[in-house]
């Protein structure tokens, strides 16, 4: 993905990356309602093994989408609401965009439809 300049979006990039797996939404989700969490709480909640929540939160963190802090022997995941804000600033200039494109290809079918009558 580009930004309007030309340039590799990175952010974006891994935000989406990181979302397109349900695994990784739940996780982000479960977060965001519980506000902070553990692996091994994330864990219970979902089906799969604590390493794997832990691999699933690495990305999330690389992603700049949650954050850990050590606690004692524990890390406590946060979310991170920035890379995602950002993200939807992206989704929403995007669709803006299309939006426009569309109401420009409507107005010429418009004008065309009336010059065939």
């Amino acid at each position: 993905m580009t930004d309007e300049q030309g340039g590799a979006d990175e952010p974006v990039d891994s935000v989406l990356t990181a979302l397109a797996d349900p695994t990784r939404r739940q996780l982000l989700q479960l977060l965001a309602a519980q506000g902070e969490a553990t692996a091994t709480t994330l864990a219970e909640r979902l089906p799969v093994s604590r390493q794997a929540v832990v691999k699933h939160l690495g990305v999330l963190d690389a992603a700049g989408l949650v954050s850990g802090s050590r606690v004692g022997r524990e890390v406590r995941y946060t979310v991170r609401p920035a890379a995602l804000d950002a993200t939807a600033r992206w989704m929403a200039a995007l669709a803006t965009d299309w939006d426009q494109r569309l109401a420009i290809i409507k107005r010429a079918a418009e004008a065309a439809e009336r010059n065939e009558r």
